[in-house]
């Protein structure tokens, strides 16, 4: 069986299985404890916001989701399976995970529609396959008639748009985003998240997102705290 059909064998129906799922995740980097006993599971289709102080864990976590990293202790699983059981980290991020970061990581030197192509290197898609996508994710992201332009020559809102059509380059599952509002205007903000709850109702997208904007937070379906490396248990409201 190849990688990527490990990847993807659906769940039996009659079965839920979490689309992410930490558990009692420990993550050292010498004597600091990033990750202290971290439990958190994500459901298919849930938009999960993680908000805490600087240092927290958030980032640590998603990270940790992204295969980016290994737990010191603990468990982290994509539908069930334990990310270490993967042969294949490297595929797991190209046609599971979508990843935007604040400060965007695209490529200057390339213009949009060919920092959205470069995202689909290895994969099945031909040049031509790729190109016709990179050109139907910039539509969407309403920045057609920007496709020639590099990144030095987009407002910042434009850079986190062409982030995200980067990011869903090859229809991820799972879309991780690490602060994505974080550079960006309330304008900017606003029209990000709206994209993001398009695209996530379109195509059933998983988000798990870090943010210290309130704003952001509350456009997810929940909100979840980290603090001193814990998932902290939701309060109930006072009757």
């Amino acid at each position: 069986m190849s990688d990527v059909a490990e990847l993807i064998v659906p769940a039996p129906a009659e079965v839920t299985v979490p689309a992410l799922e930490a558990v009692d995740v420990t993550k050292r980097y010498g004597p600091v404890h990033a990750l202290d006993g971290a439990n958190l599971t994500i459901a298919r289709g849930e938009w999960v916001a993680l908000v805490g102080r600087s240092g927290s864990g958030k980032s640590t976590l998603l990270n940790l989701f992204a295969g980016l990293d290994v737990p010191t202790e603990g468990v982290v699983r994509h539908d069930g399976r334990d990310l270490r059981e993967l042969r294949n980290l490297d595929q797991y991020r190209r046609t599971v995970i979508g990843l935007v970061f604040q400060l965007h990581n695209l490529l200057p030197h390339l213009d949009a529609a060919r920092n959205v192509e470069i995202a689909m290197l290895g994969t099945h898609r031909s040049r031509a396959d790729s190109r016709a996508r990179s050109r139907e994710l910039l539509d969407e992201v309403h920045l057609a008639d920007k496709a020639g332009r590099r990144p030095p020559e987009l407002s910042g809102g434009e850079r986190q748009r062409l982030a995200l059509a980067r990011a869903l380059a090859n229809e991820p599952a799972i879309l991780l985003a690490d602060e994505p509002t974080g550079s960006l205007d309330p304008e900017g903000v606003a029209e990000t998240l709206a994209l993001i709850e398009s695209l996530r109702r379109q195509h059933g997208t998983t988000v798990v997102m870090v943010t210290h904007d309130a704003d952001a937070a509350a456009a997810a379906d929940r909100v979840v705290t980290v603090s001193q490396g814990r998932v902290l248990p939701v309060k109930d409201p006072p009757t």
